[in-house]
């Protein structure tokens, strides 16, 4: 994770700072030292406290950072997250970079609690999908988690998930299933296959003839009584996952079938930022 952080932390940057910070160069000497705070302007689940440091930390390592709270307490307006000391160039270069990515995810972990909560009486787990920012989901899912939930893969490397579309272009759910499983074994690589149903037949199939390939059926816009029935076809030889059109509202209705996995894009496209601010403060 350092690798692919520190990567975001330059390119994020890069993007910002350009040819350099002016509005900073032109008025404060770069030797001057300052101190900010991280104040809270908005309830929720804190996350980002951790990837706050590395920022700082990235752009000058002997940067004094105390920290207040801890990535998933819960946040009350007026609350100081952390404090920040150190060169006011490195705080002011910082300051956006790091709100950008406290807020983003302090939201994405406010609305995975609240799902995680909804069904916490349950067995049963929530996932995040792939349905993220565009190089930004290293964060994000990690806020996930911060929230109480579970990543699930993190790209298309990690994982091979046969979808609607592999299937169709394959020729059906069987060959599909077949070929990846022969792949795998040819090149030797430690992947594990998951499989999108979409009718109970798929999962007869899959069931019958798929036994010790596929270790995760999904059940894609199964209603909560046809996924009941799909969990009496698996008889507990395959994990199951639940997936597509699943809400607040609903999502008892789906754990309460005794399925393994919720998965919920939701959890990151629907969550919105909340609002912090990093002020300068004077001893």
């Amino acid at each position: 994770m350092e690798k692919e952080l520190h990567h975001l932390i330059t390119e994020a940057l890069k993007e910002d700072v350009g040819a350099g910070d002016f509005s900073t160069i032109c008025c404060i000497p770069s030797s001057q030292r300052g101190k900010a705070v991280l104040k809270i302007k908005q309830a929720g689940i804190l996350a980002g406290v951790d990837i706050a440091k590395k920022i700082f930390d990235f752009i000058e390592p002997d940067t004094q950072f105390q920290a207040f709270k801890k990535d998933g307490e819960s946040m009350s307006v007026g609350d100081e997250a952390f404090s920040v000391e150190a060169h006011i160039h490195t705080i002011l270069k910082c300051e956006r970079l790091v709100l950008n990515c406290m807020q983003r995810m302090s939201g994405i972990a406010t609305l995975t609690r609240e799902y995680v909560e909804k069904i916490k009486q349950y067995p049963t787990k929530i996932l995040d999908t792939r349905k993220t920012t565009p190089n930004f989901r290293l964060l994000e899912k990690e806020a996930v988690r911060i929230g109480g939930a579970c990543n699930h893969r993190f790209g298309l490397y990690d994982m091979i998930m046969l979808k609607d579309n592999h299937i169709d272009y394959c020729g059906g759910i069987i060959p599909a299933i077949e070929k990846a499983w022969e792949y795998i074994r040819e090149k030797k690589l430690p992947l594990k296959i998951e499989v999108e149903t979409r009718t109970l037949e798929d999962v007869l199939l899959i069931a019958n003839q798929a036994r010790g390939k596929v270790f995760r059926i999904m059940l894609d816009n199964f209603s909560p009584a046809t996924i009941r029935e799909a969990l009496q076809i698996t008889d507990h030889h395959f994990e199951t996952e639940a997936s597509g059109g699943i809400h607040l509202d609903n999502i008892i209705s789906y754990a309460e079938t005794g399925v393994d996995y919720i998965s919920i894009g939701a959890l990151i496209h629907q969550a919105k930022s909340l609002d912090l601010s990093l002020k300068a403060v004077f001893n």
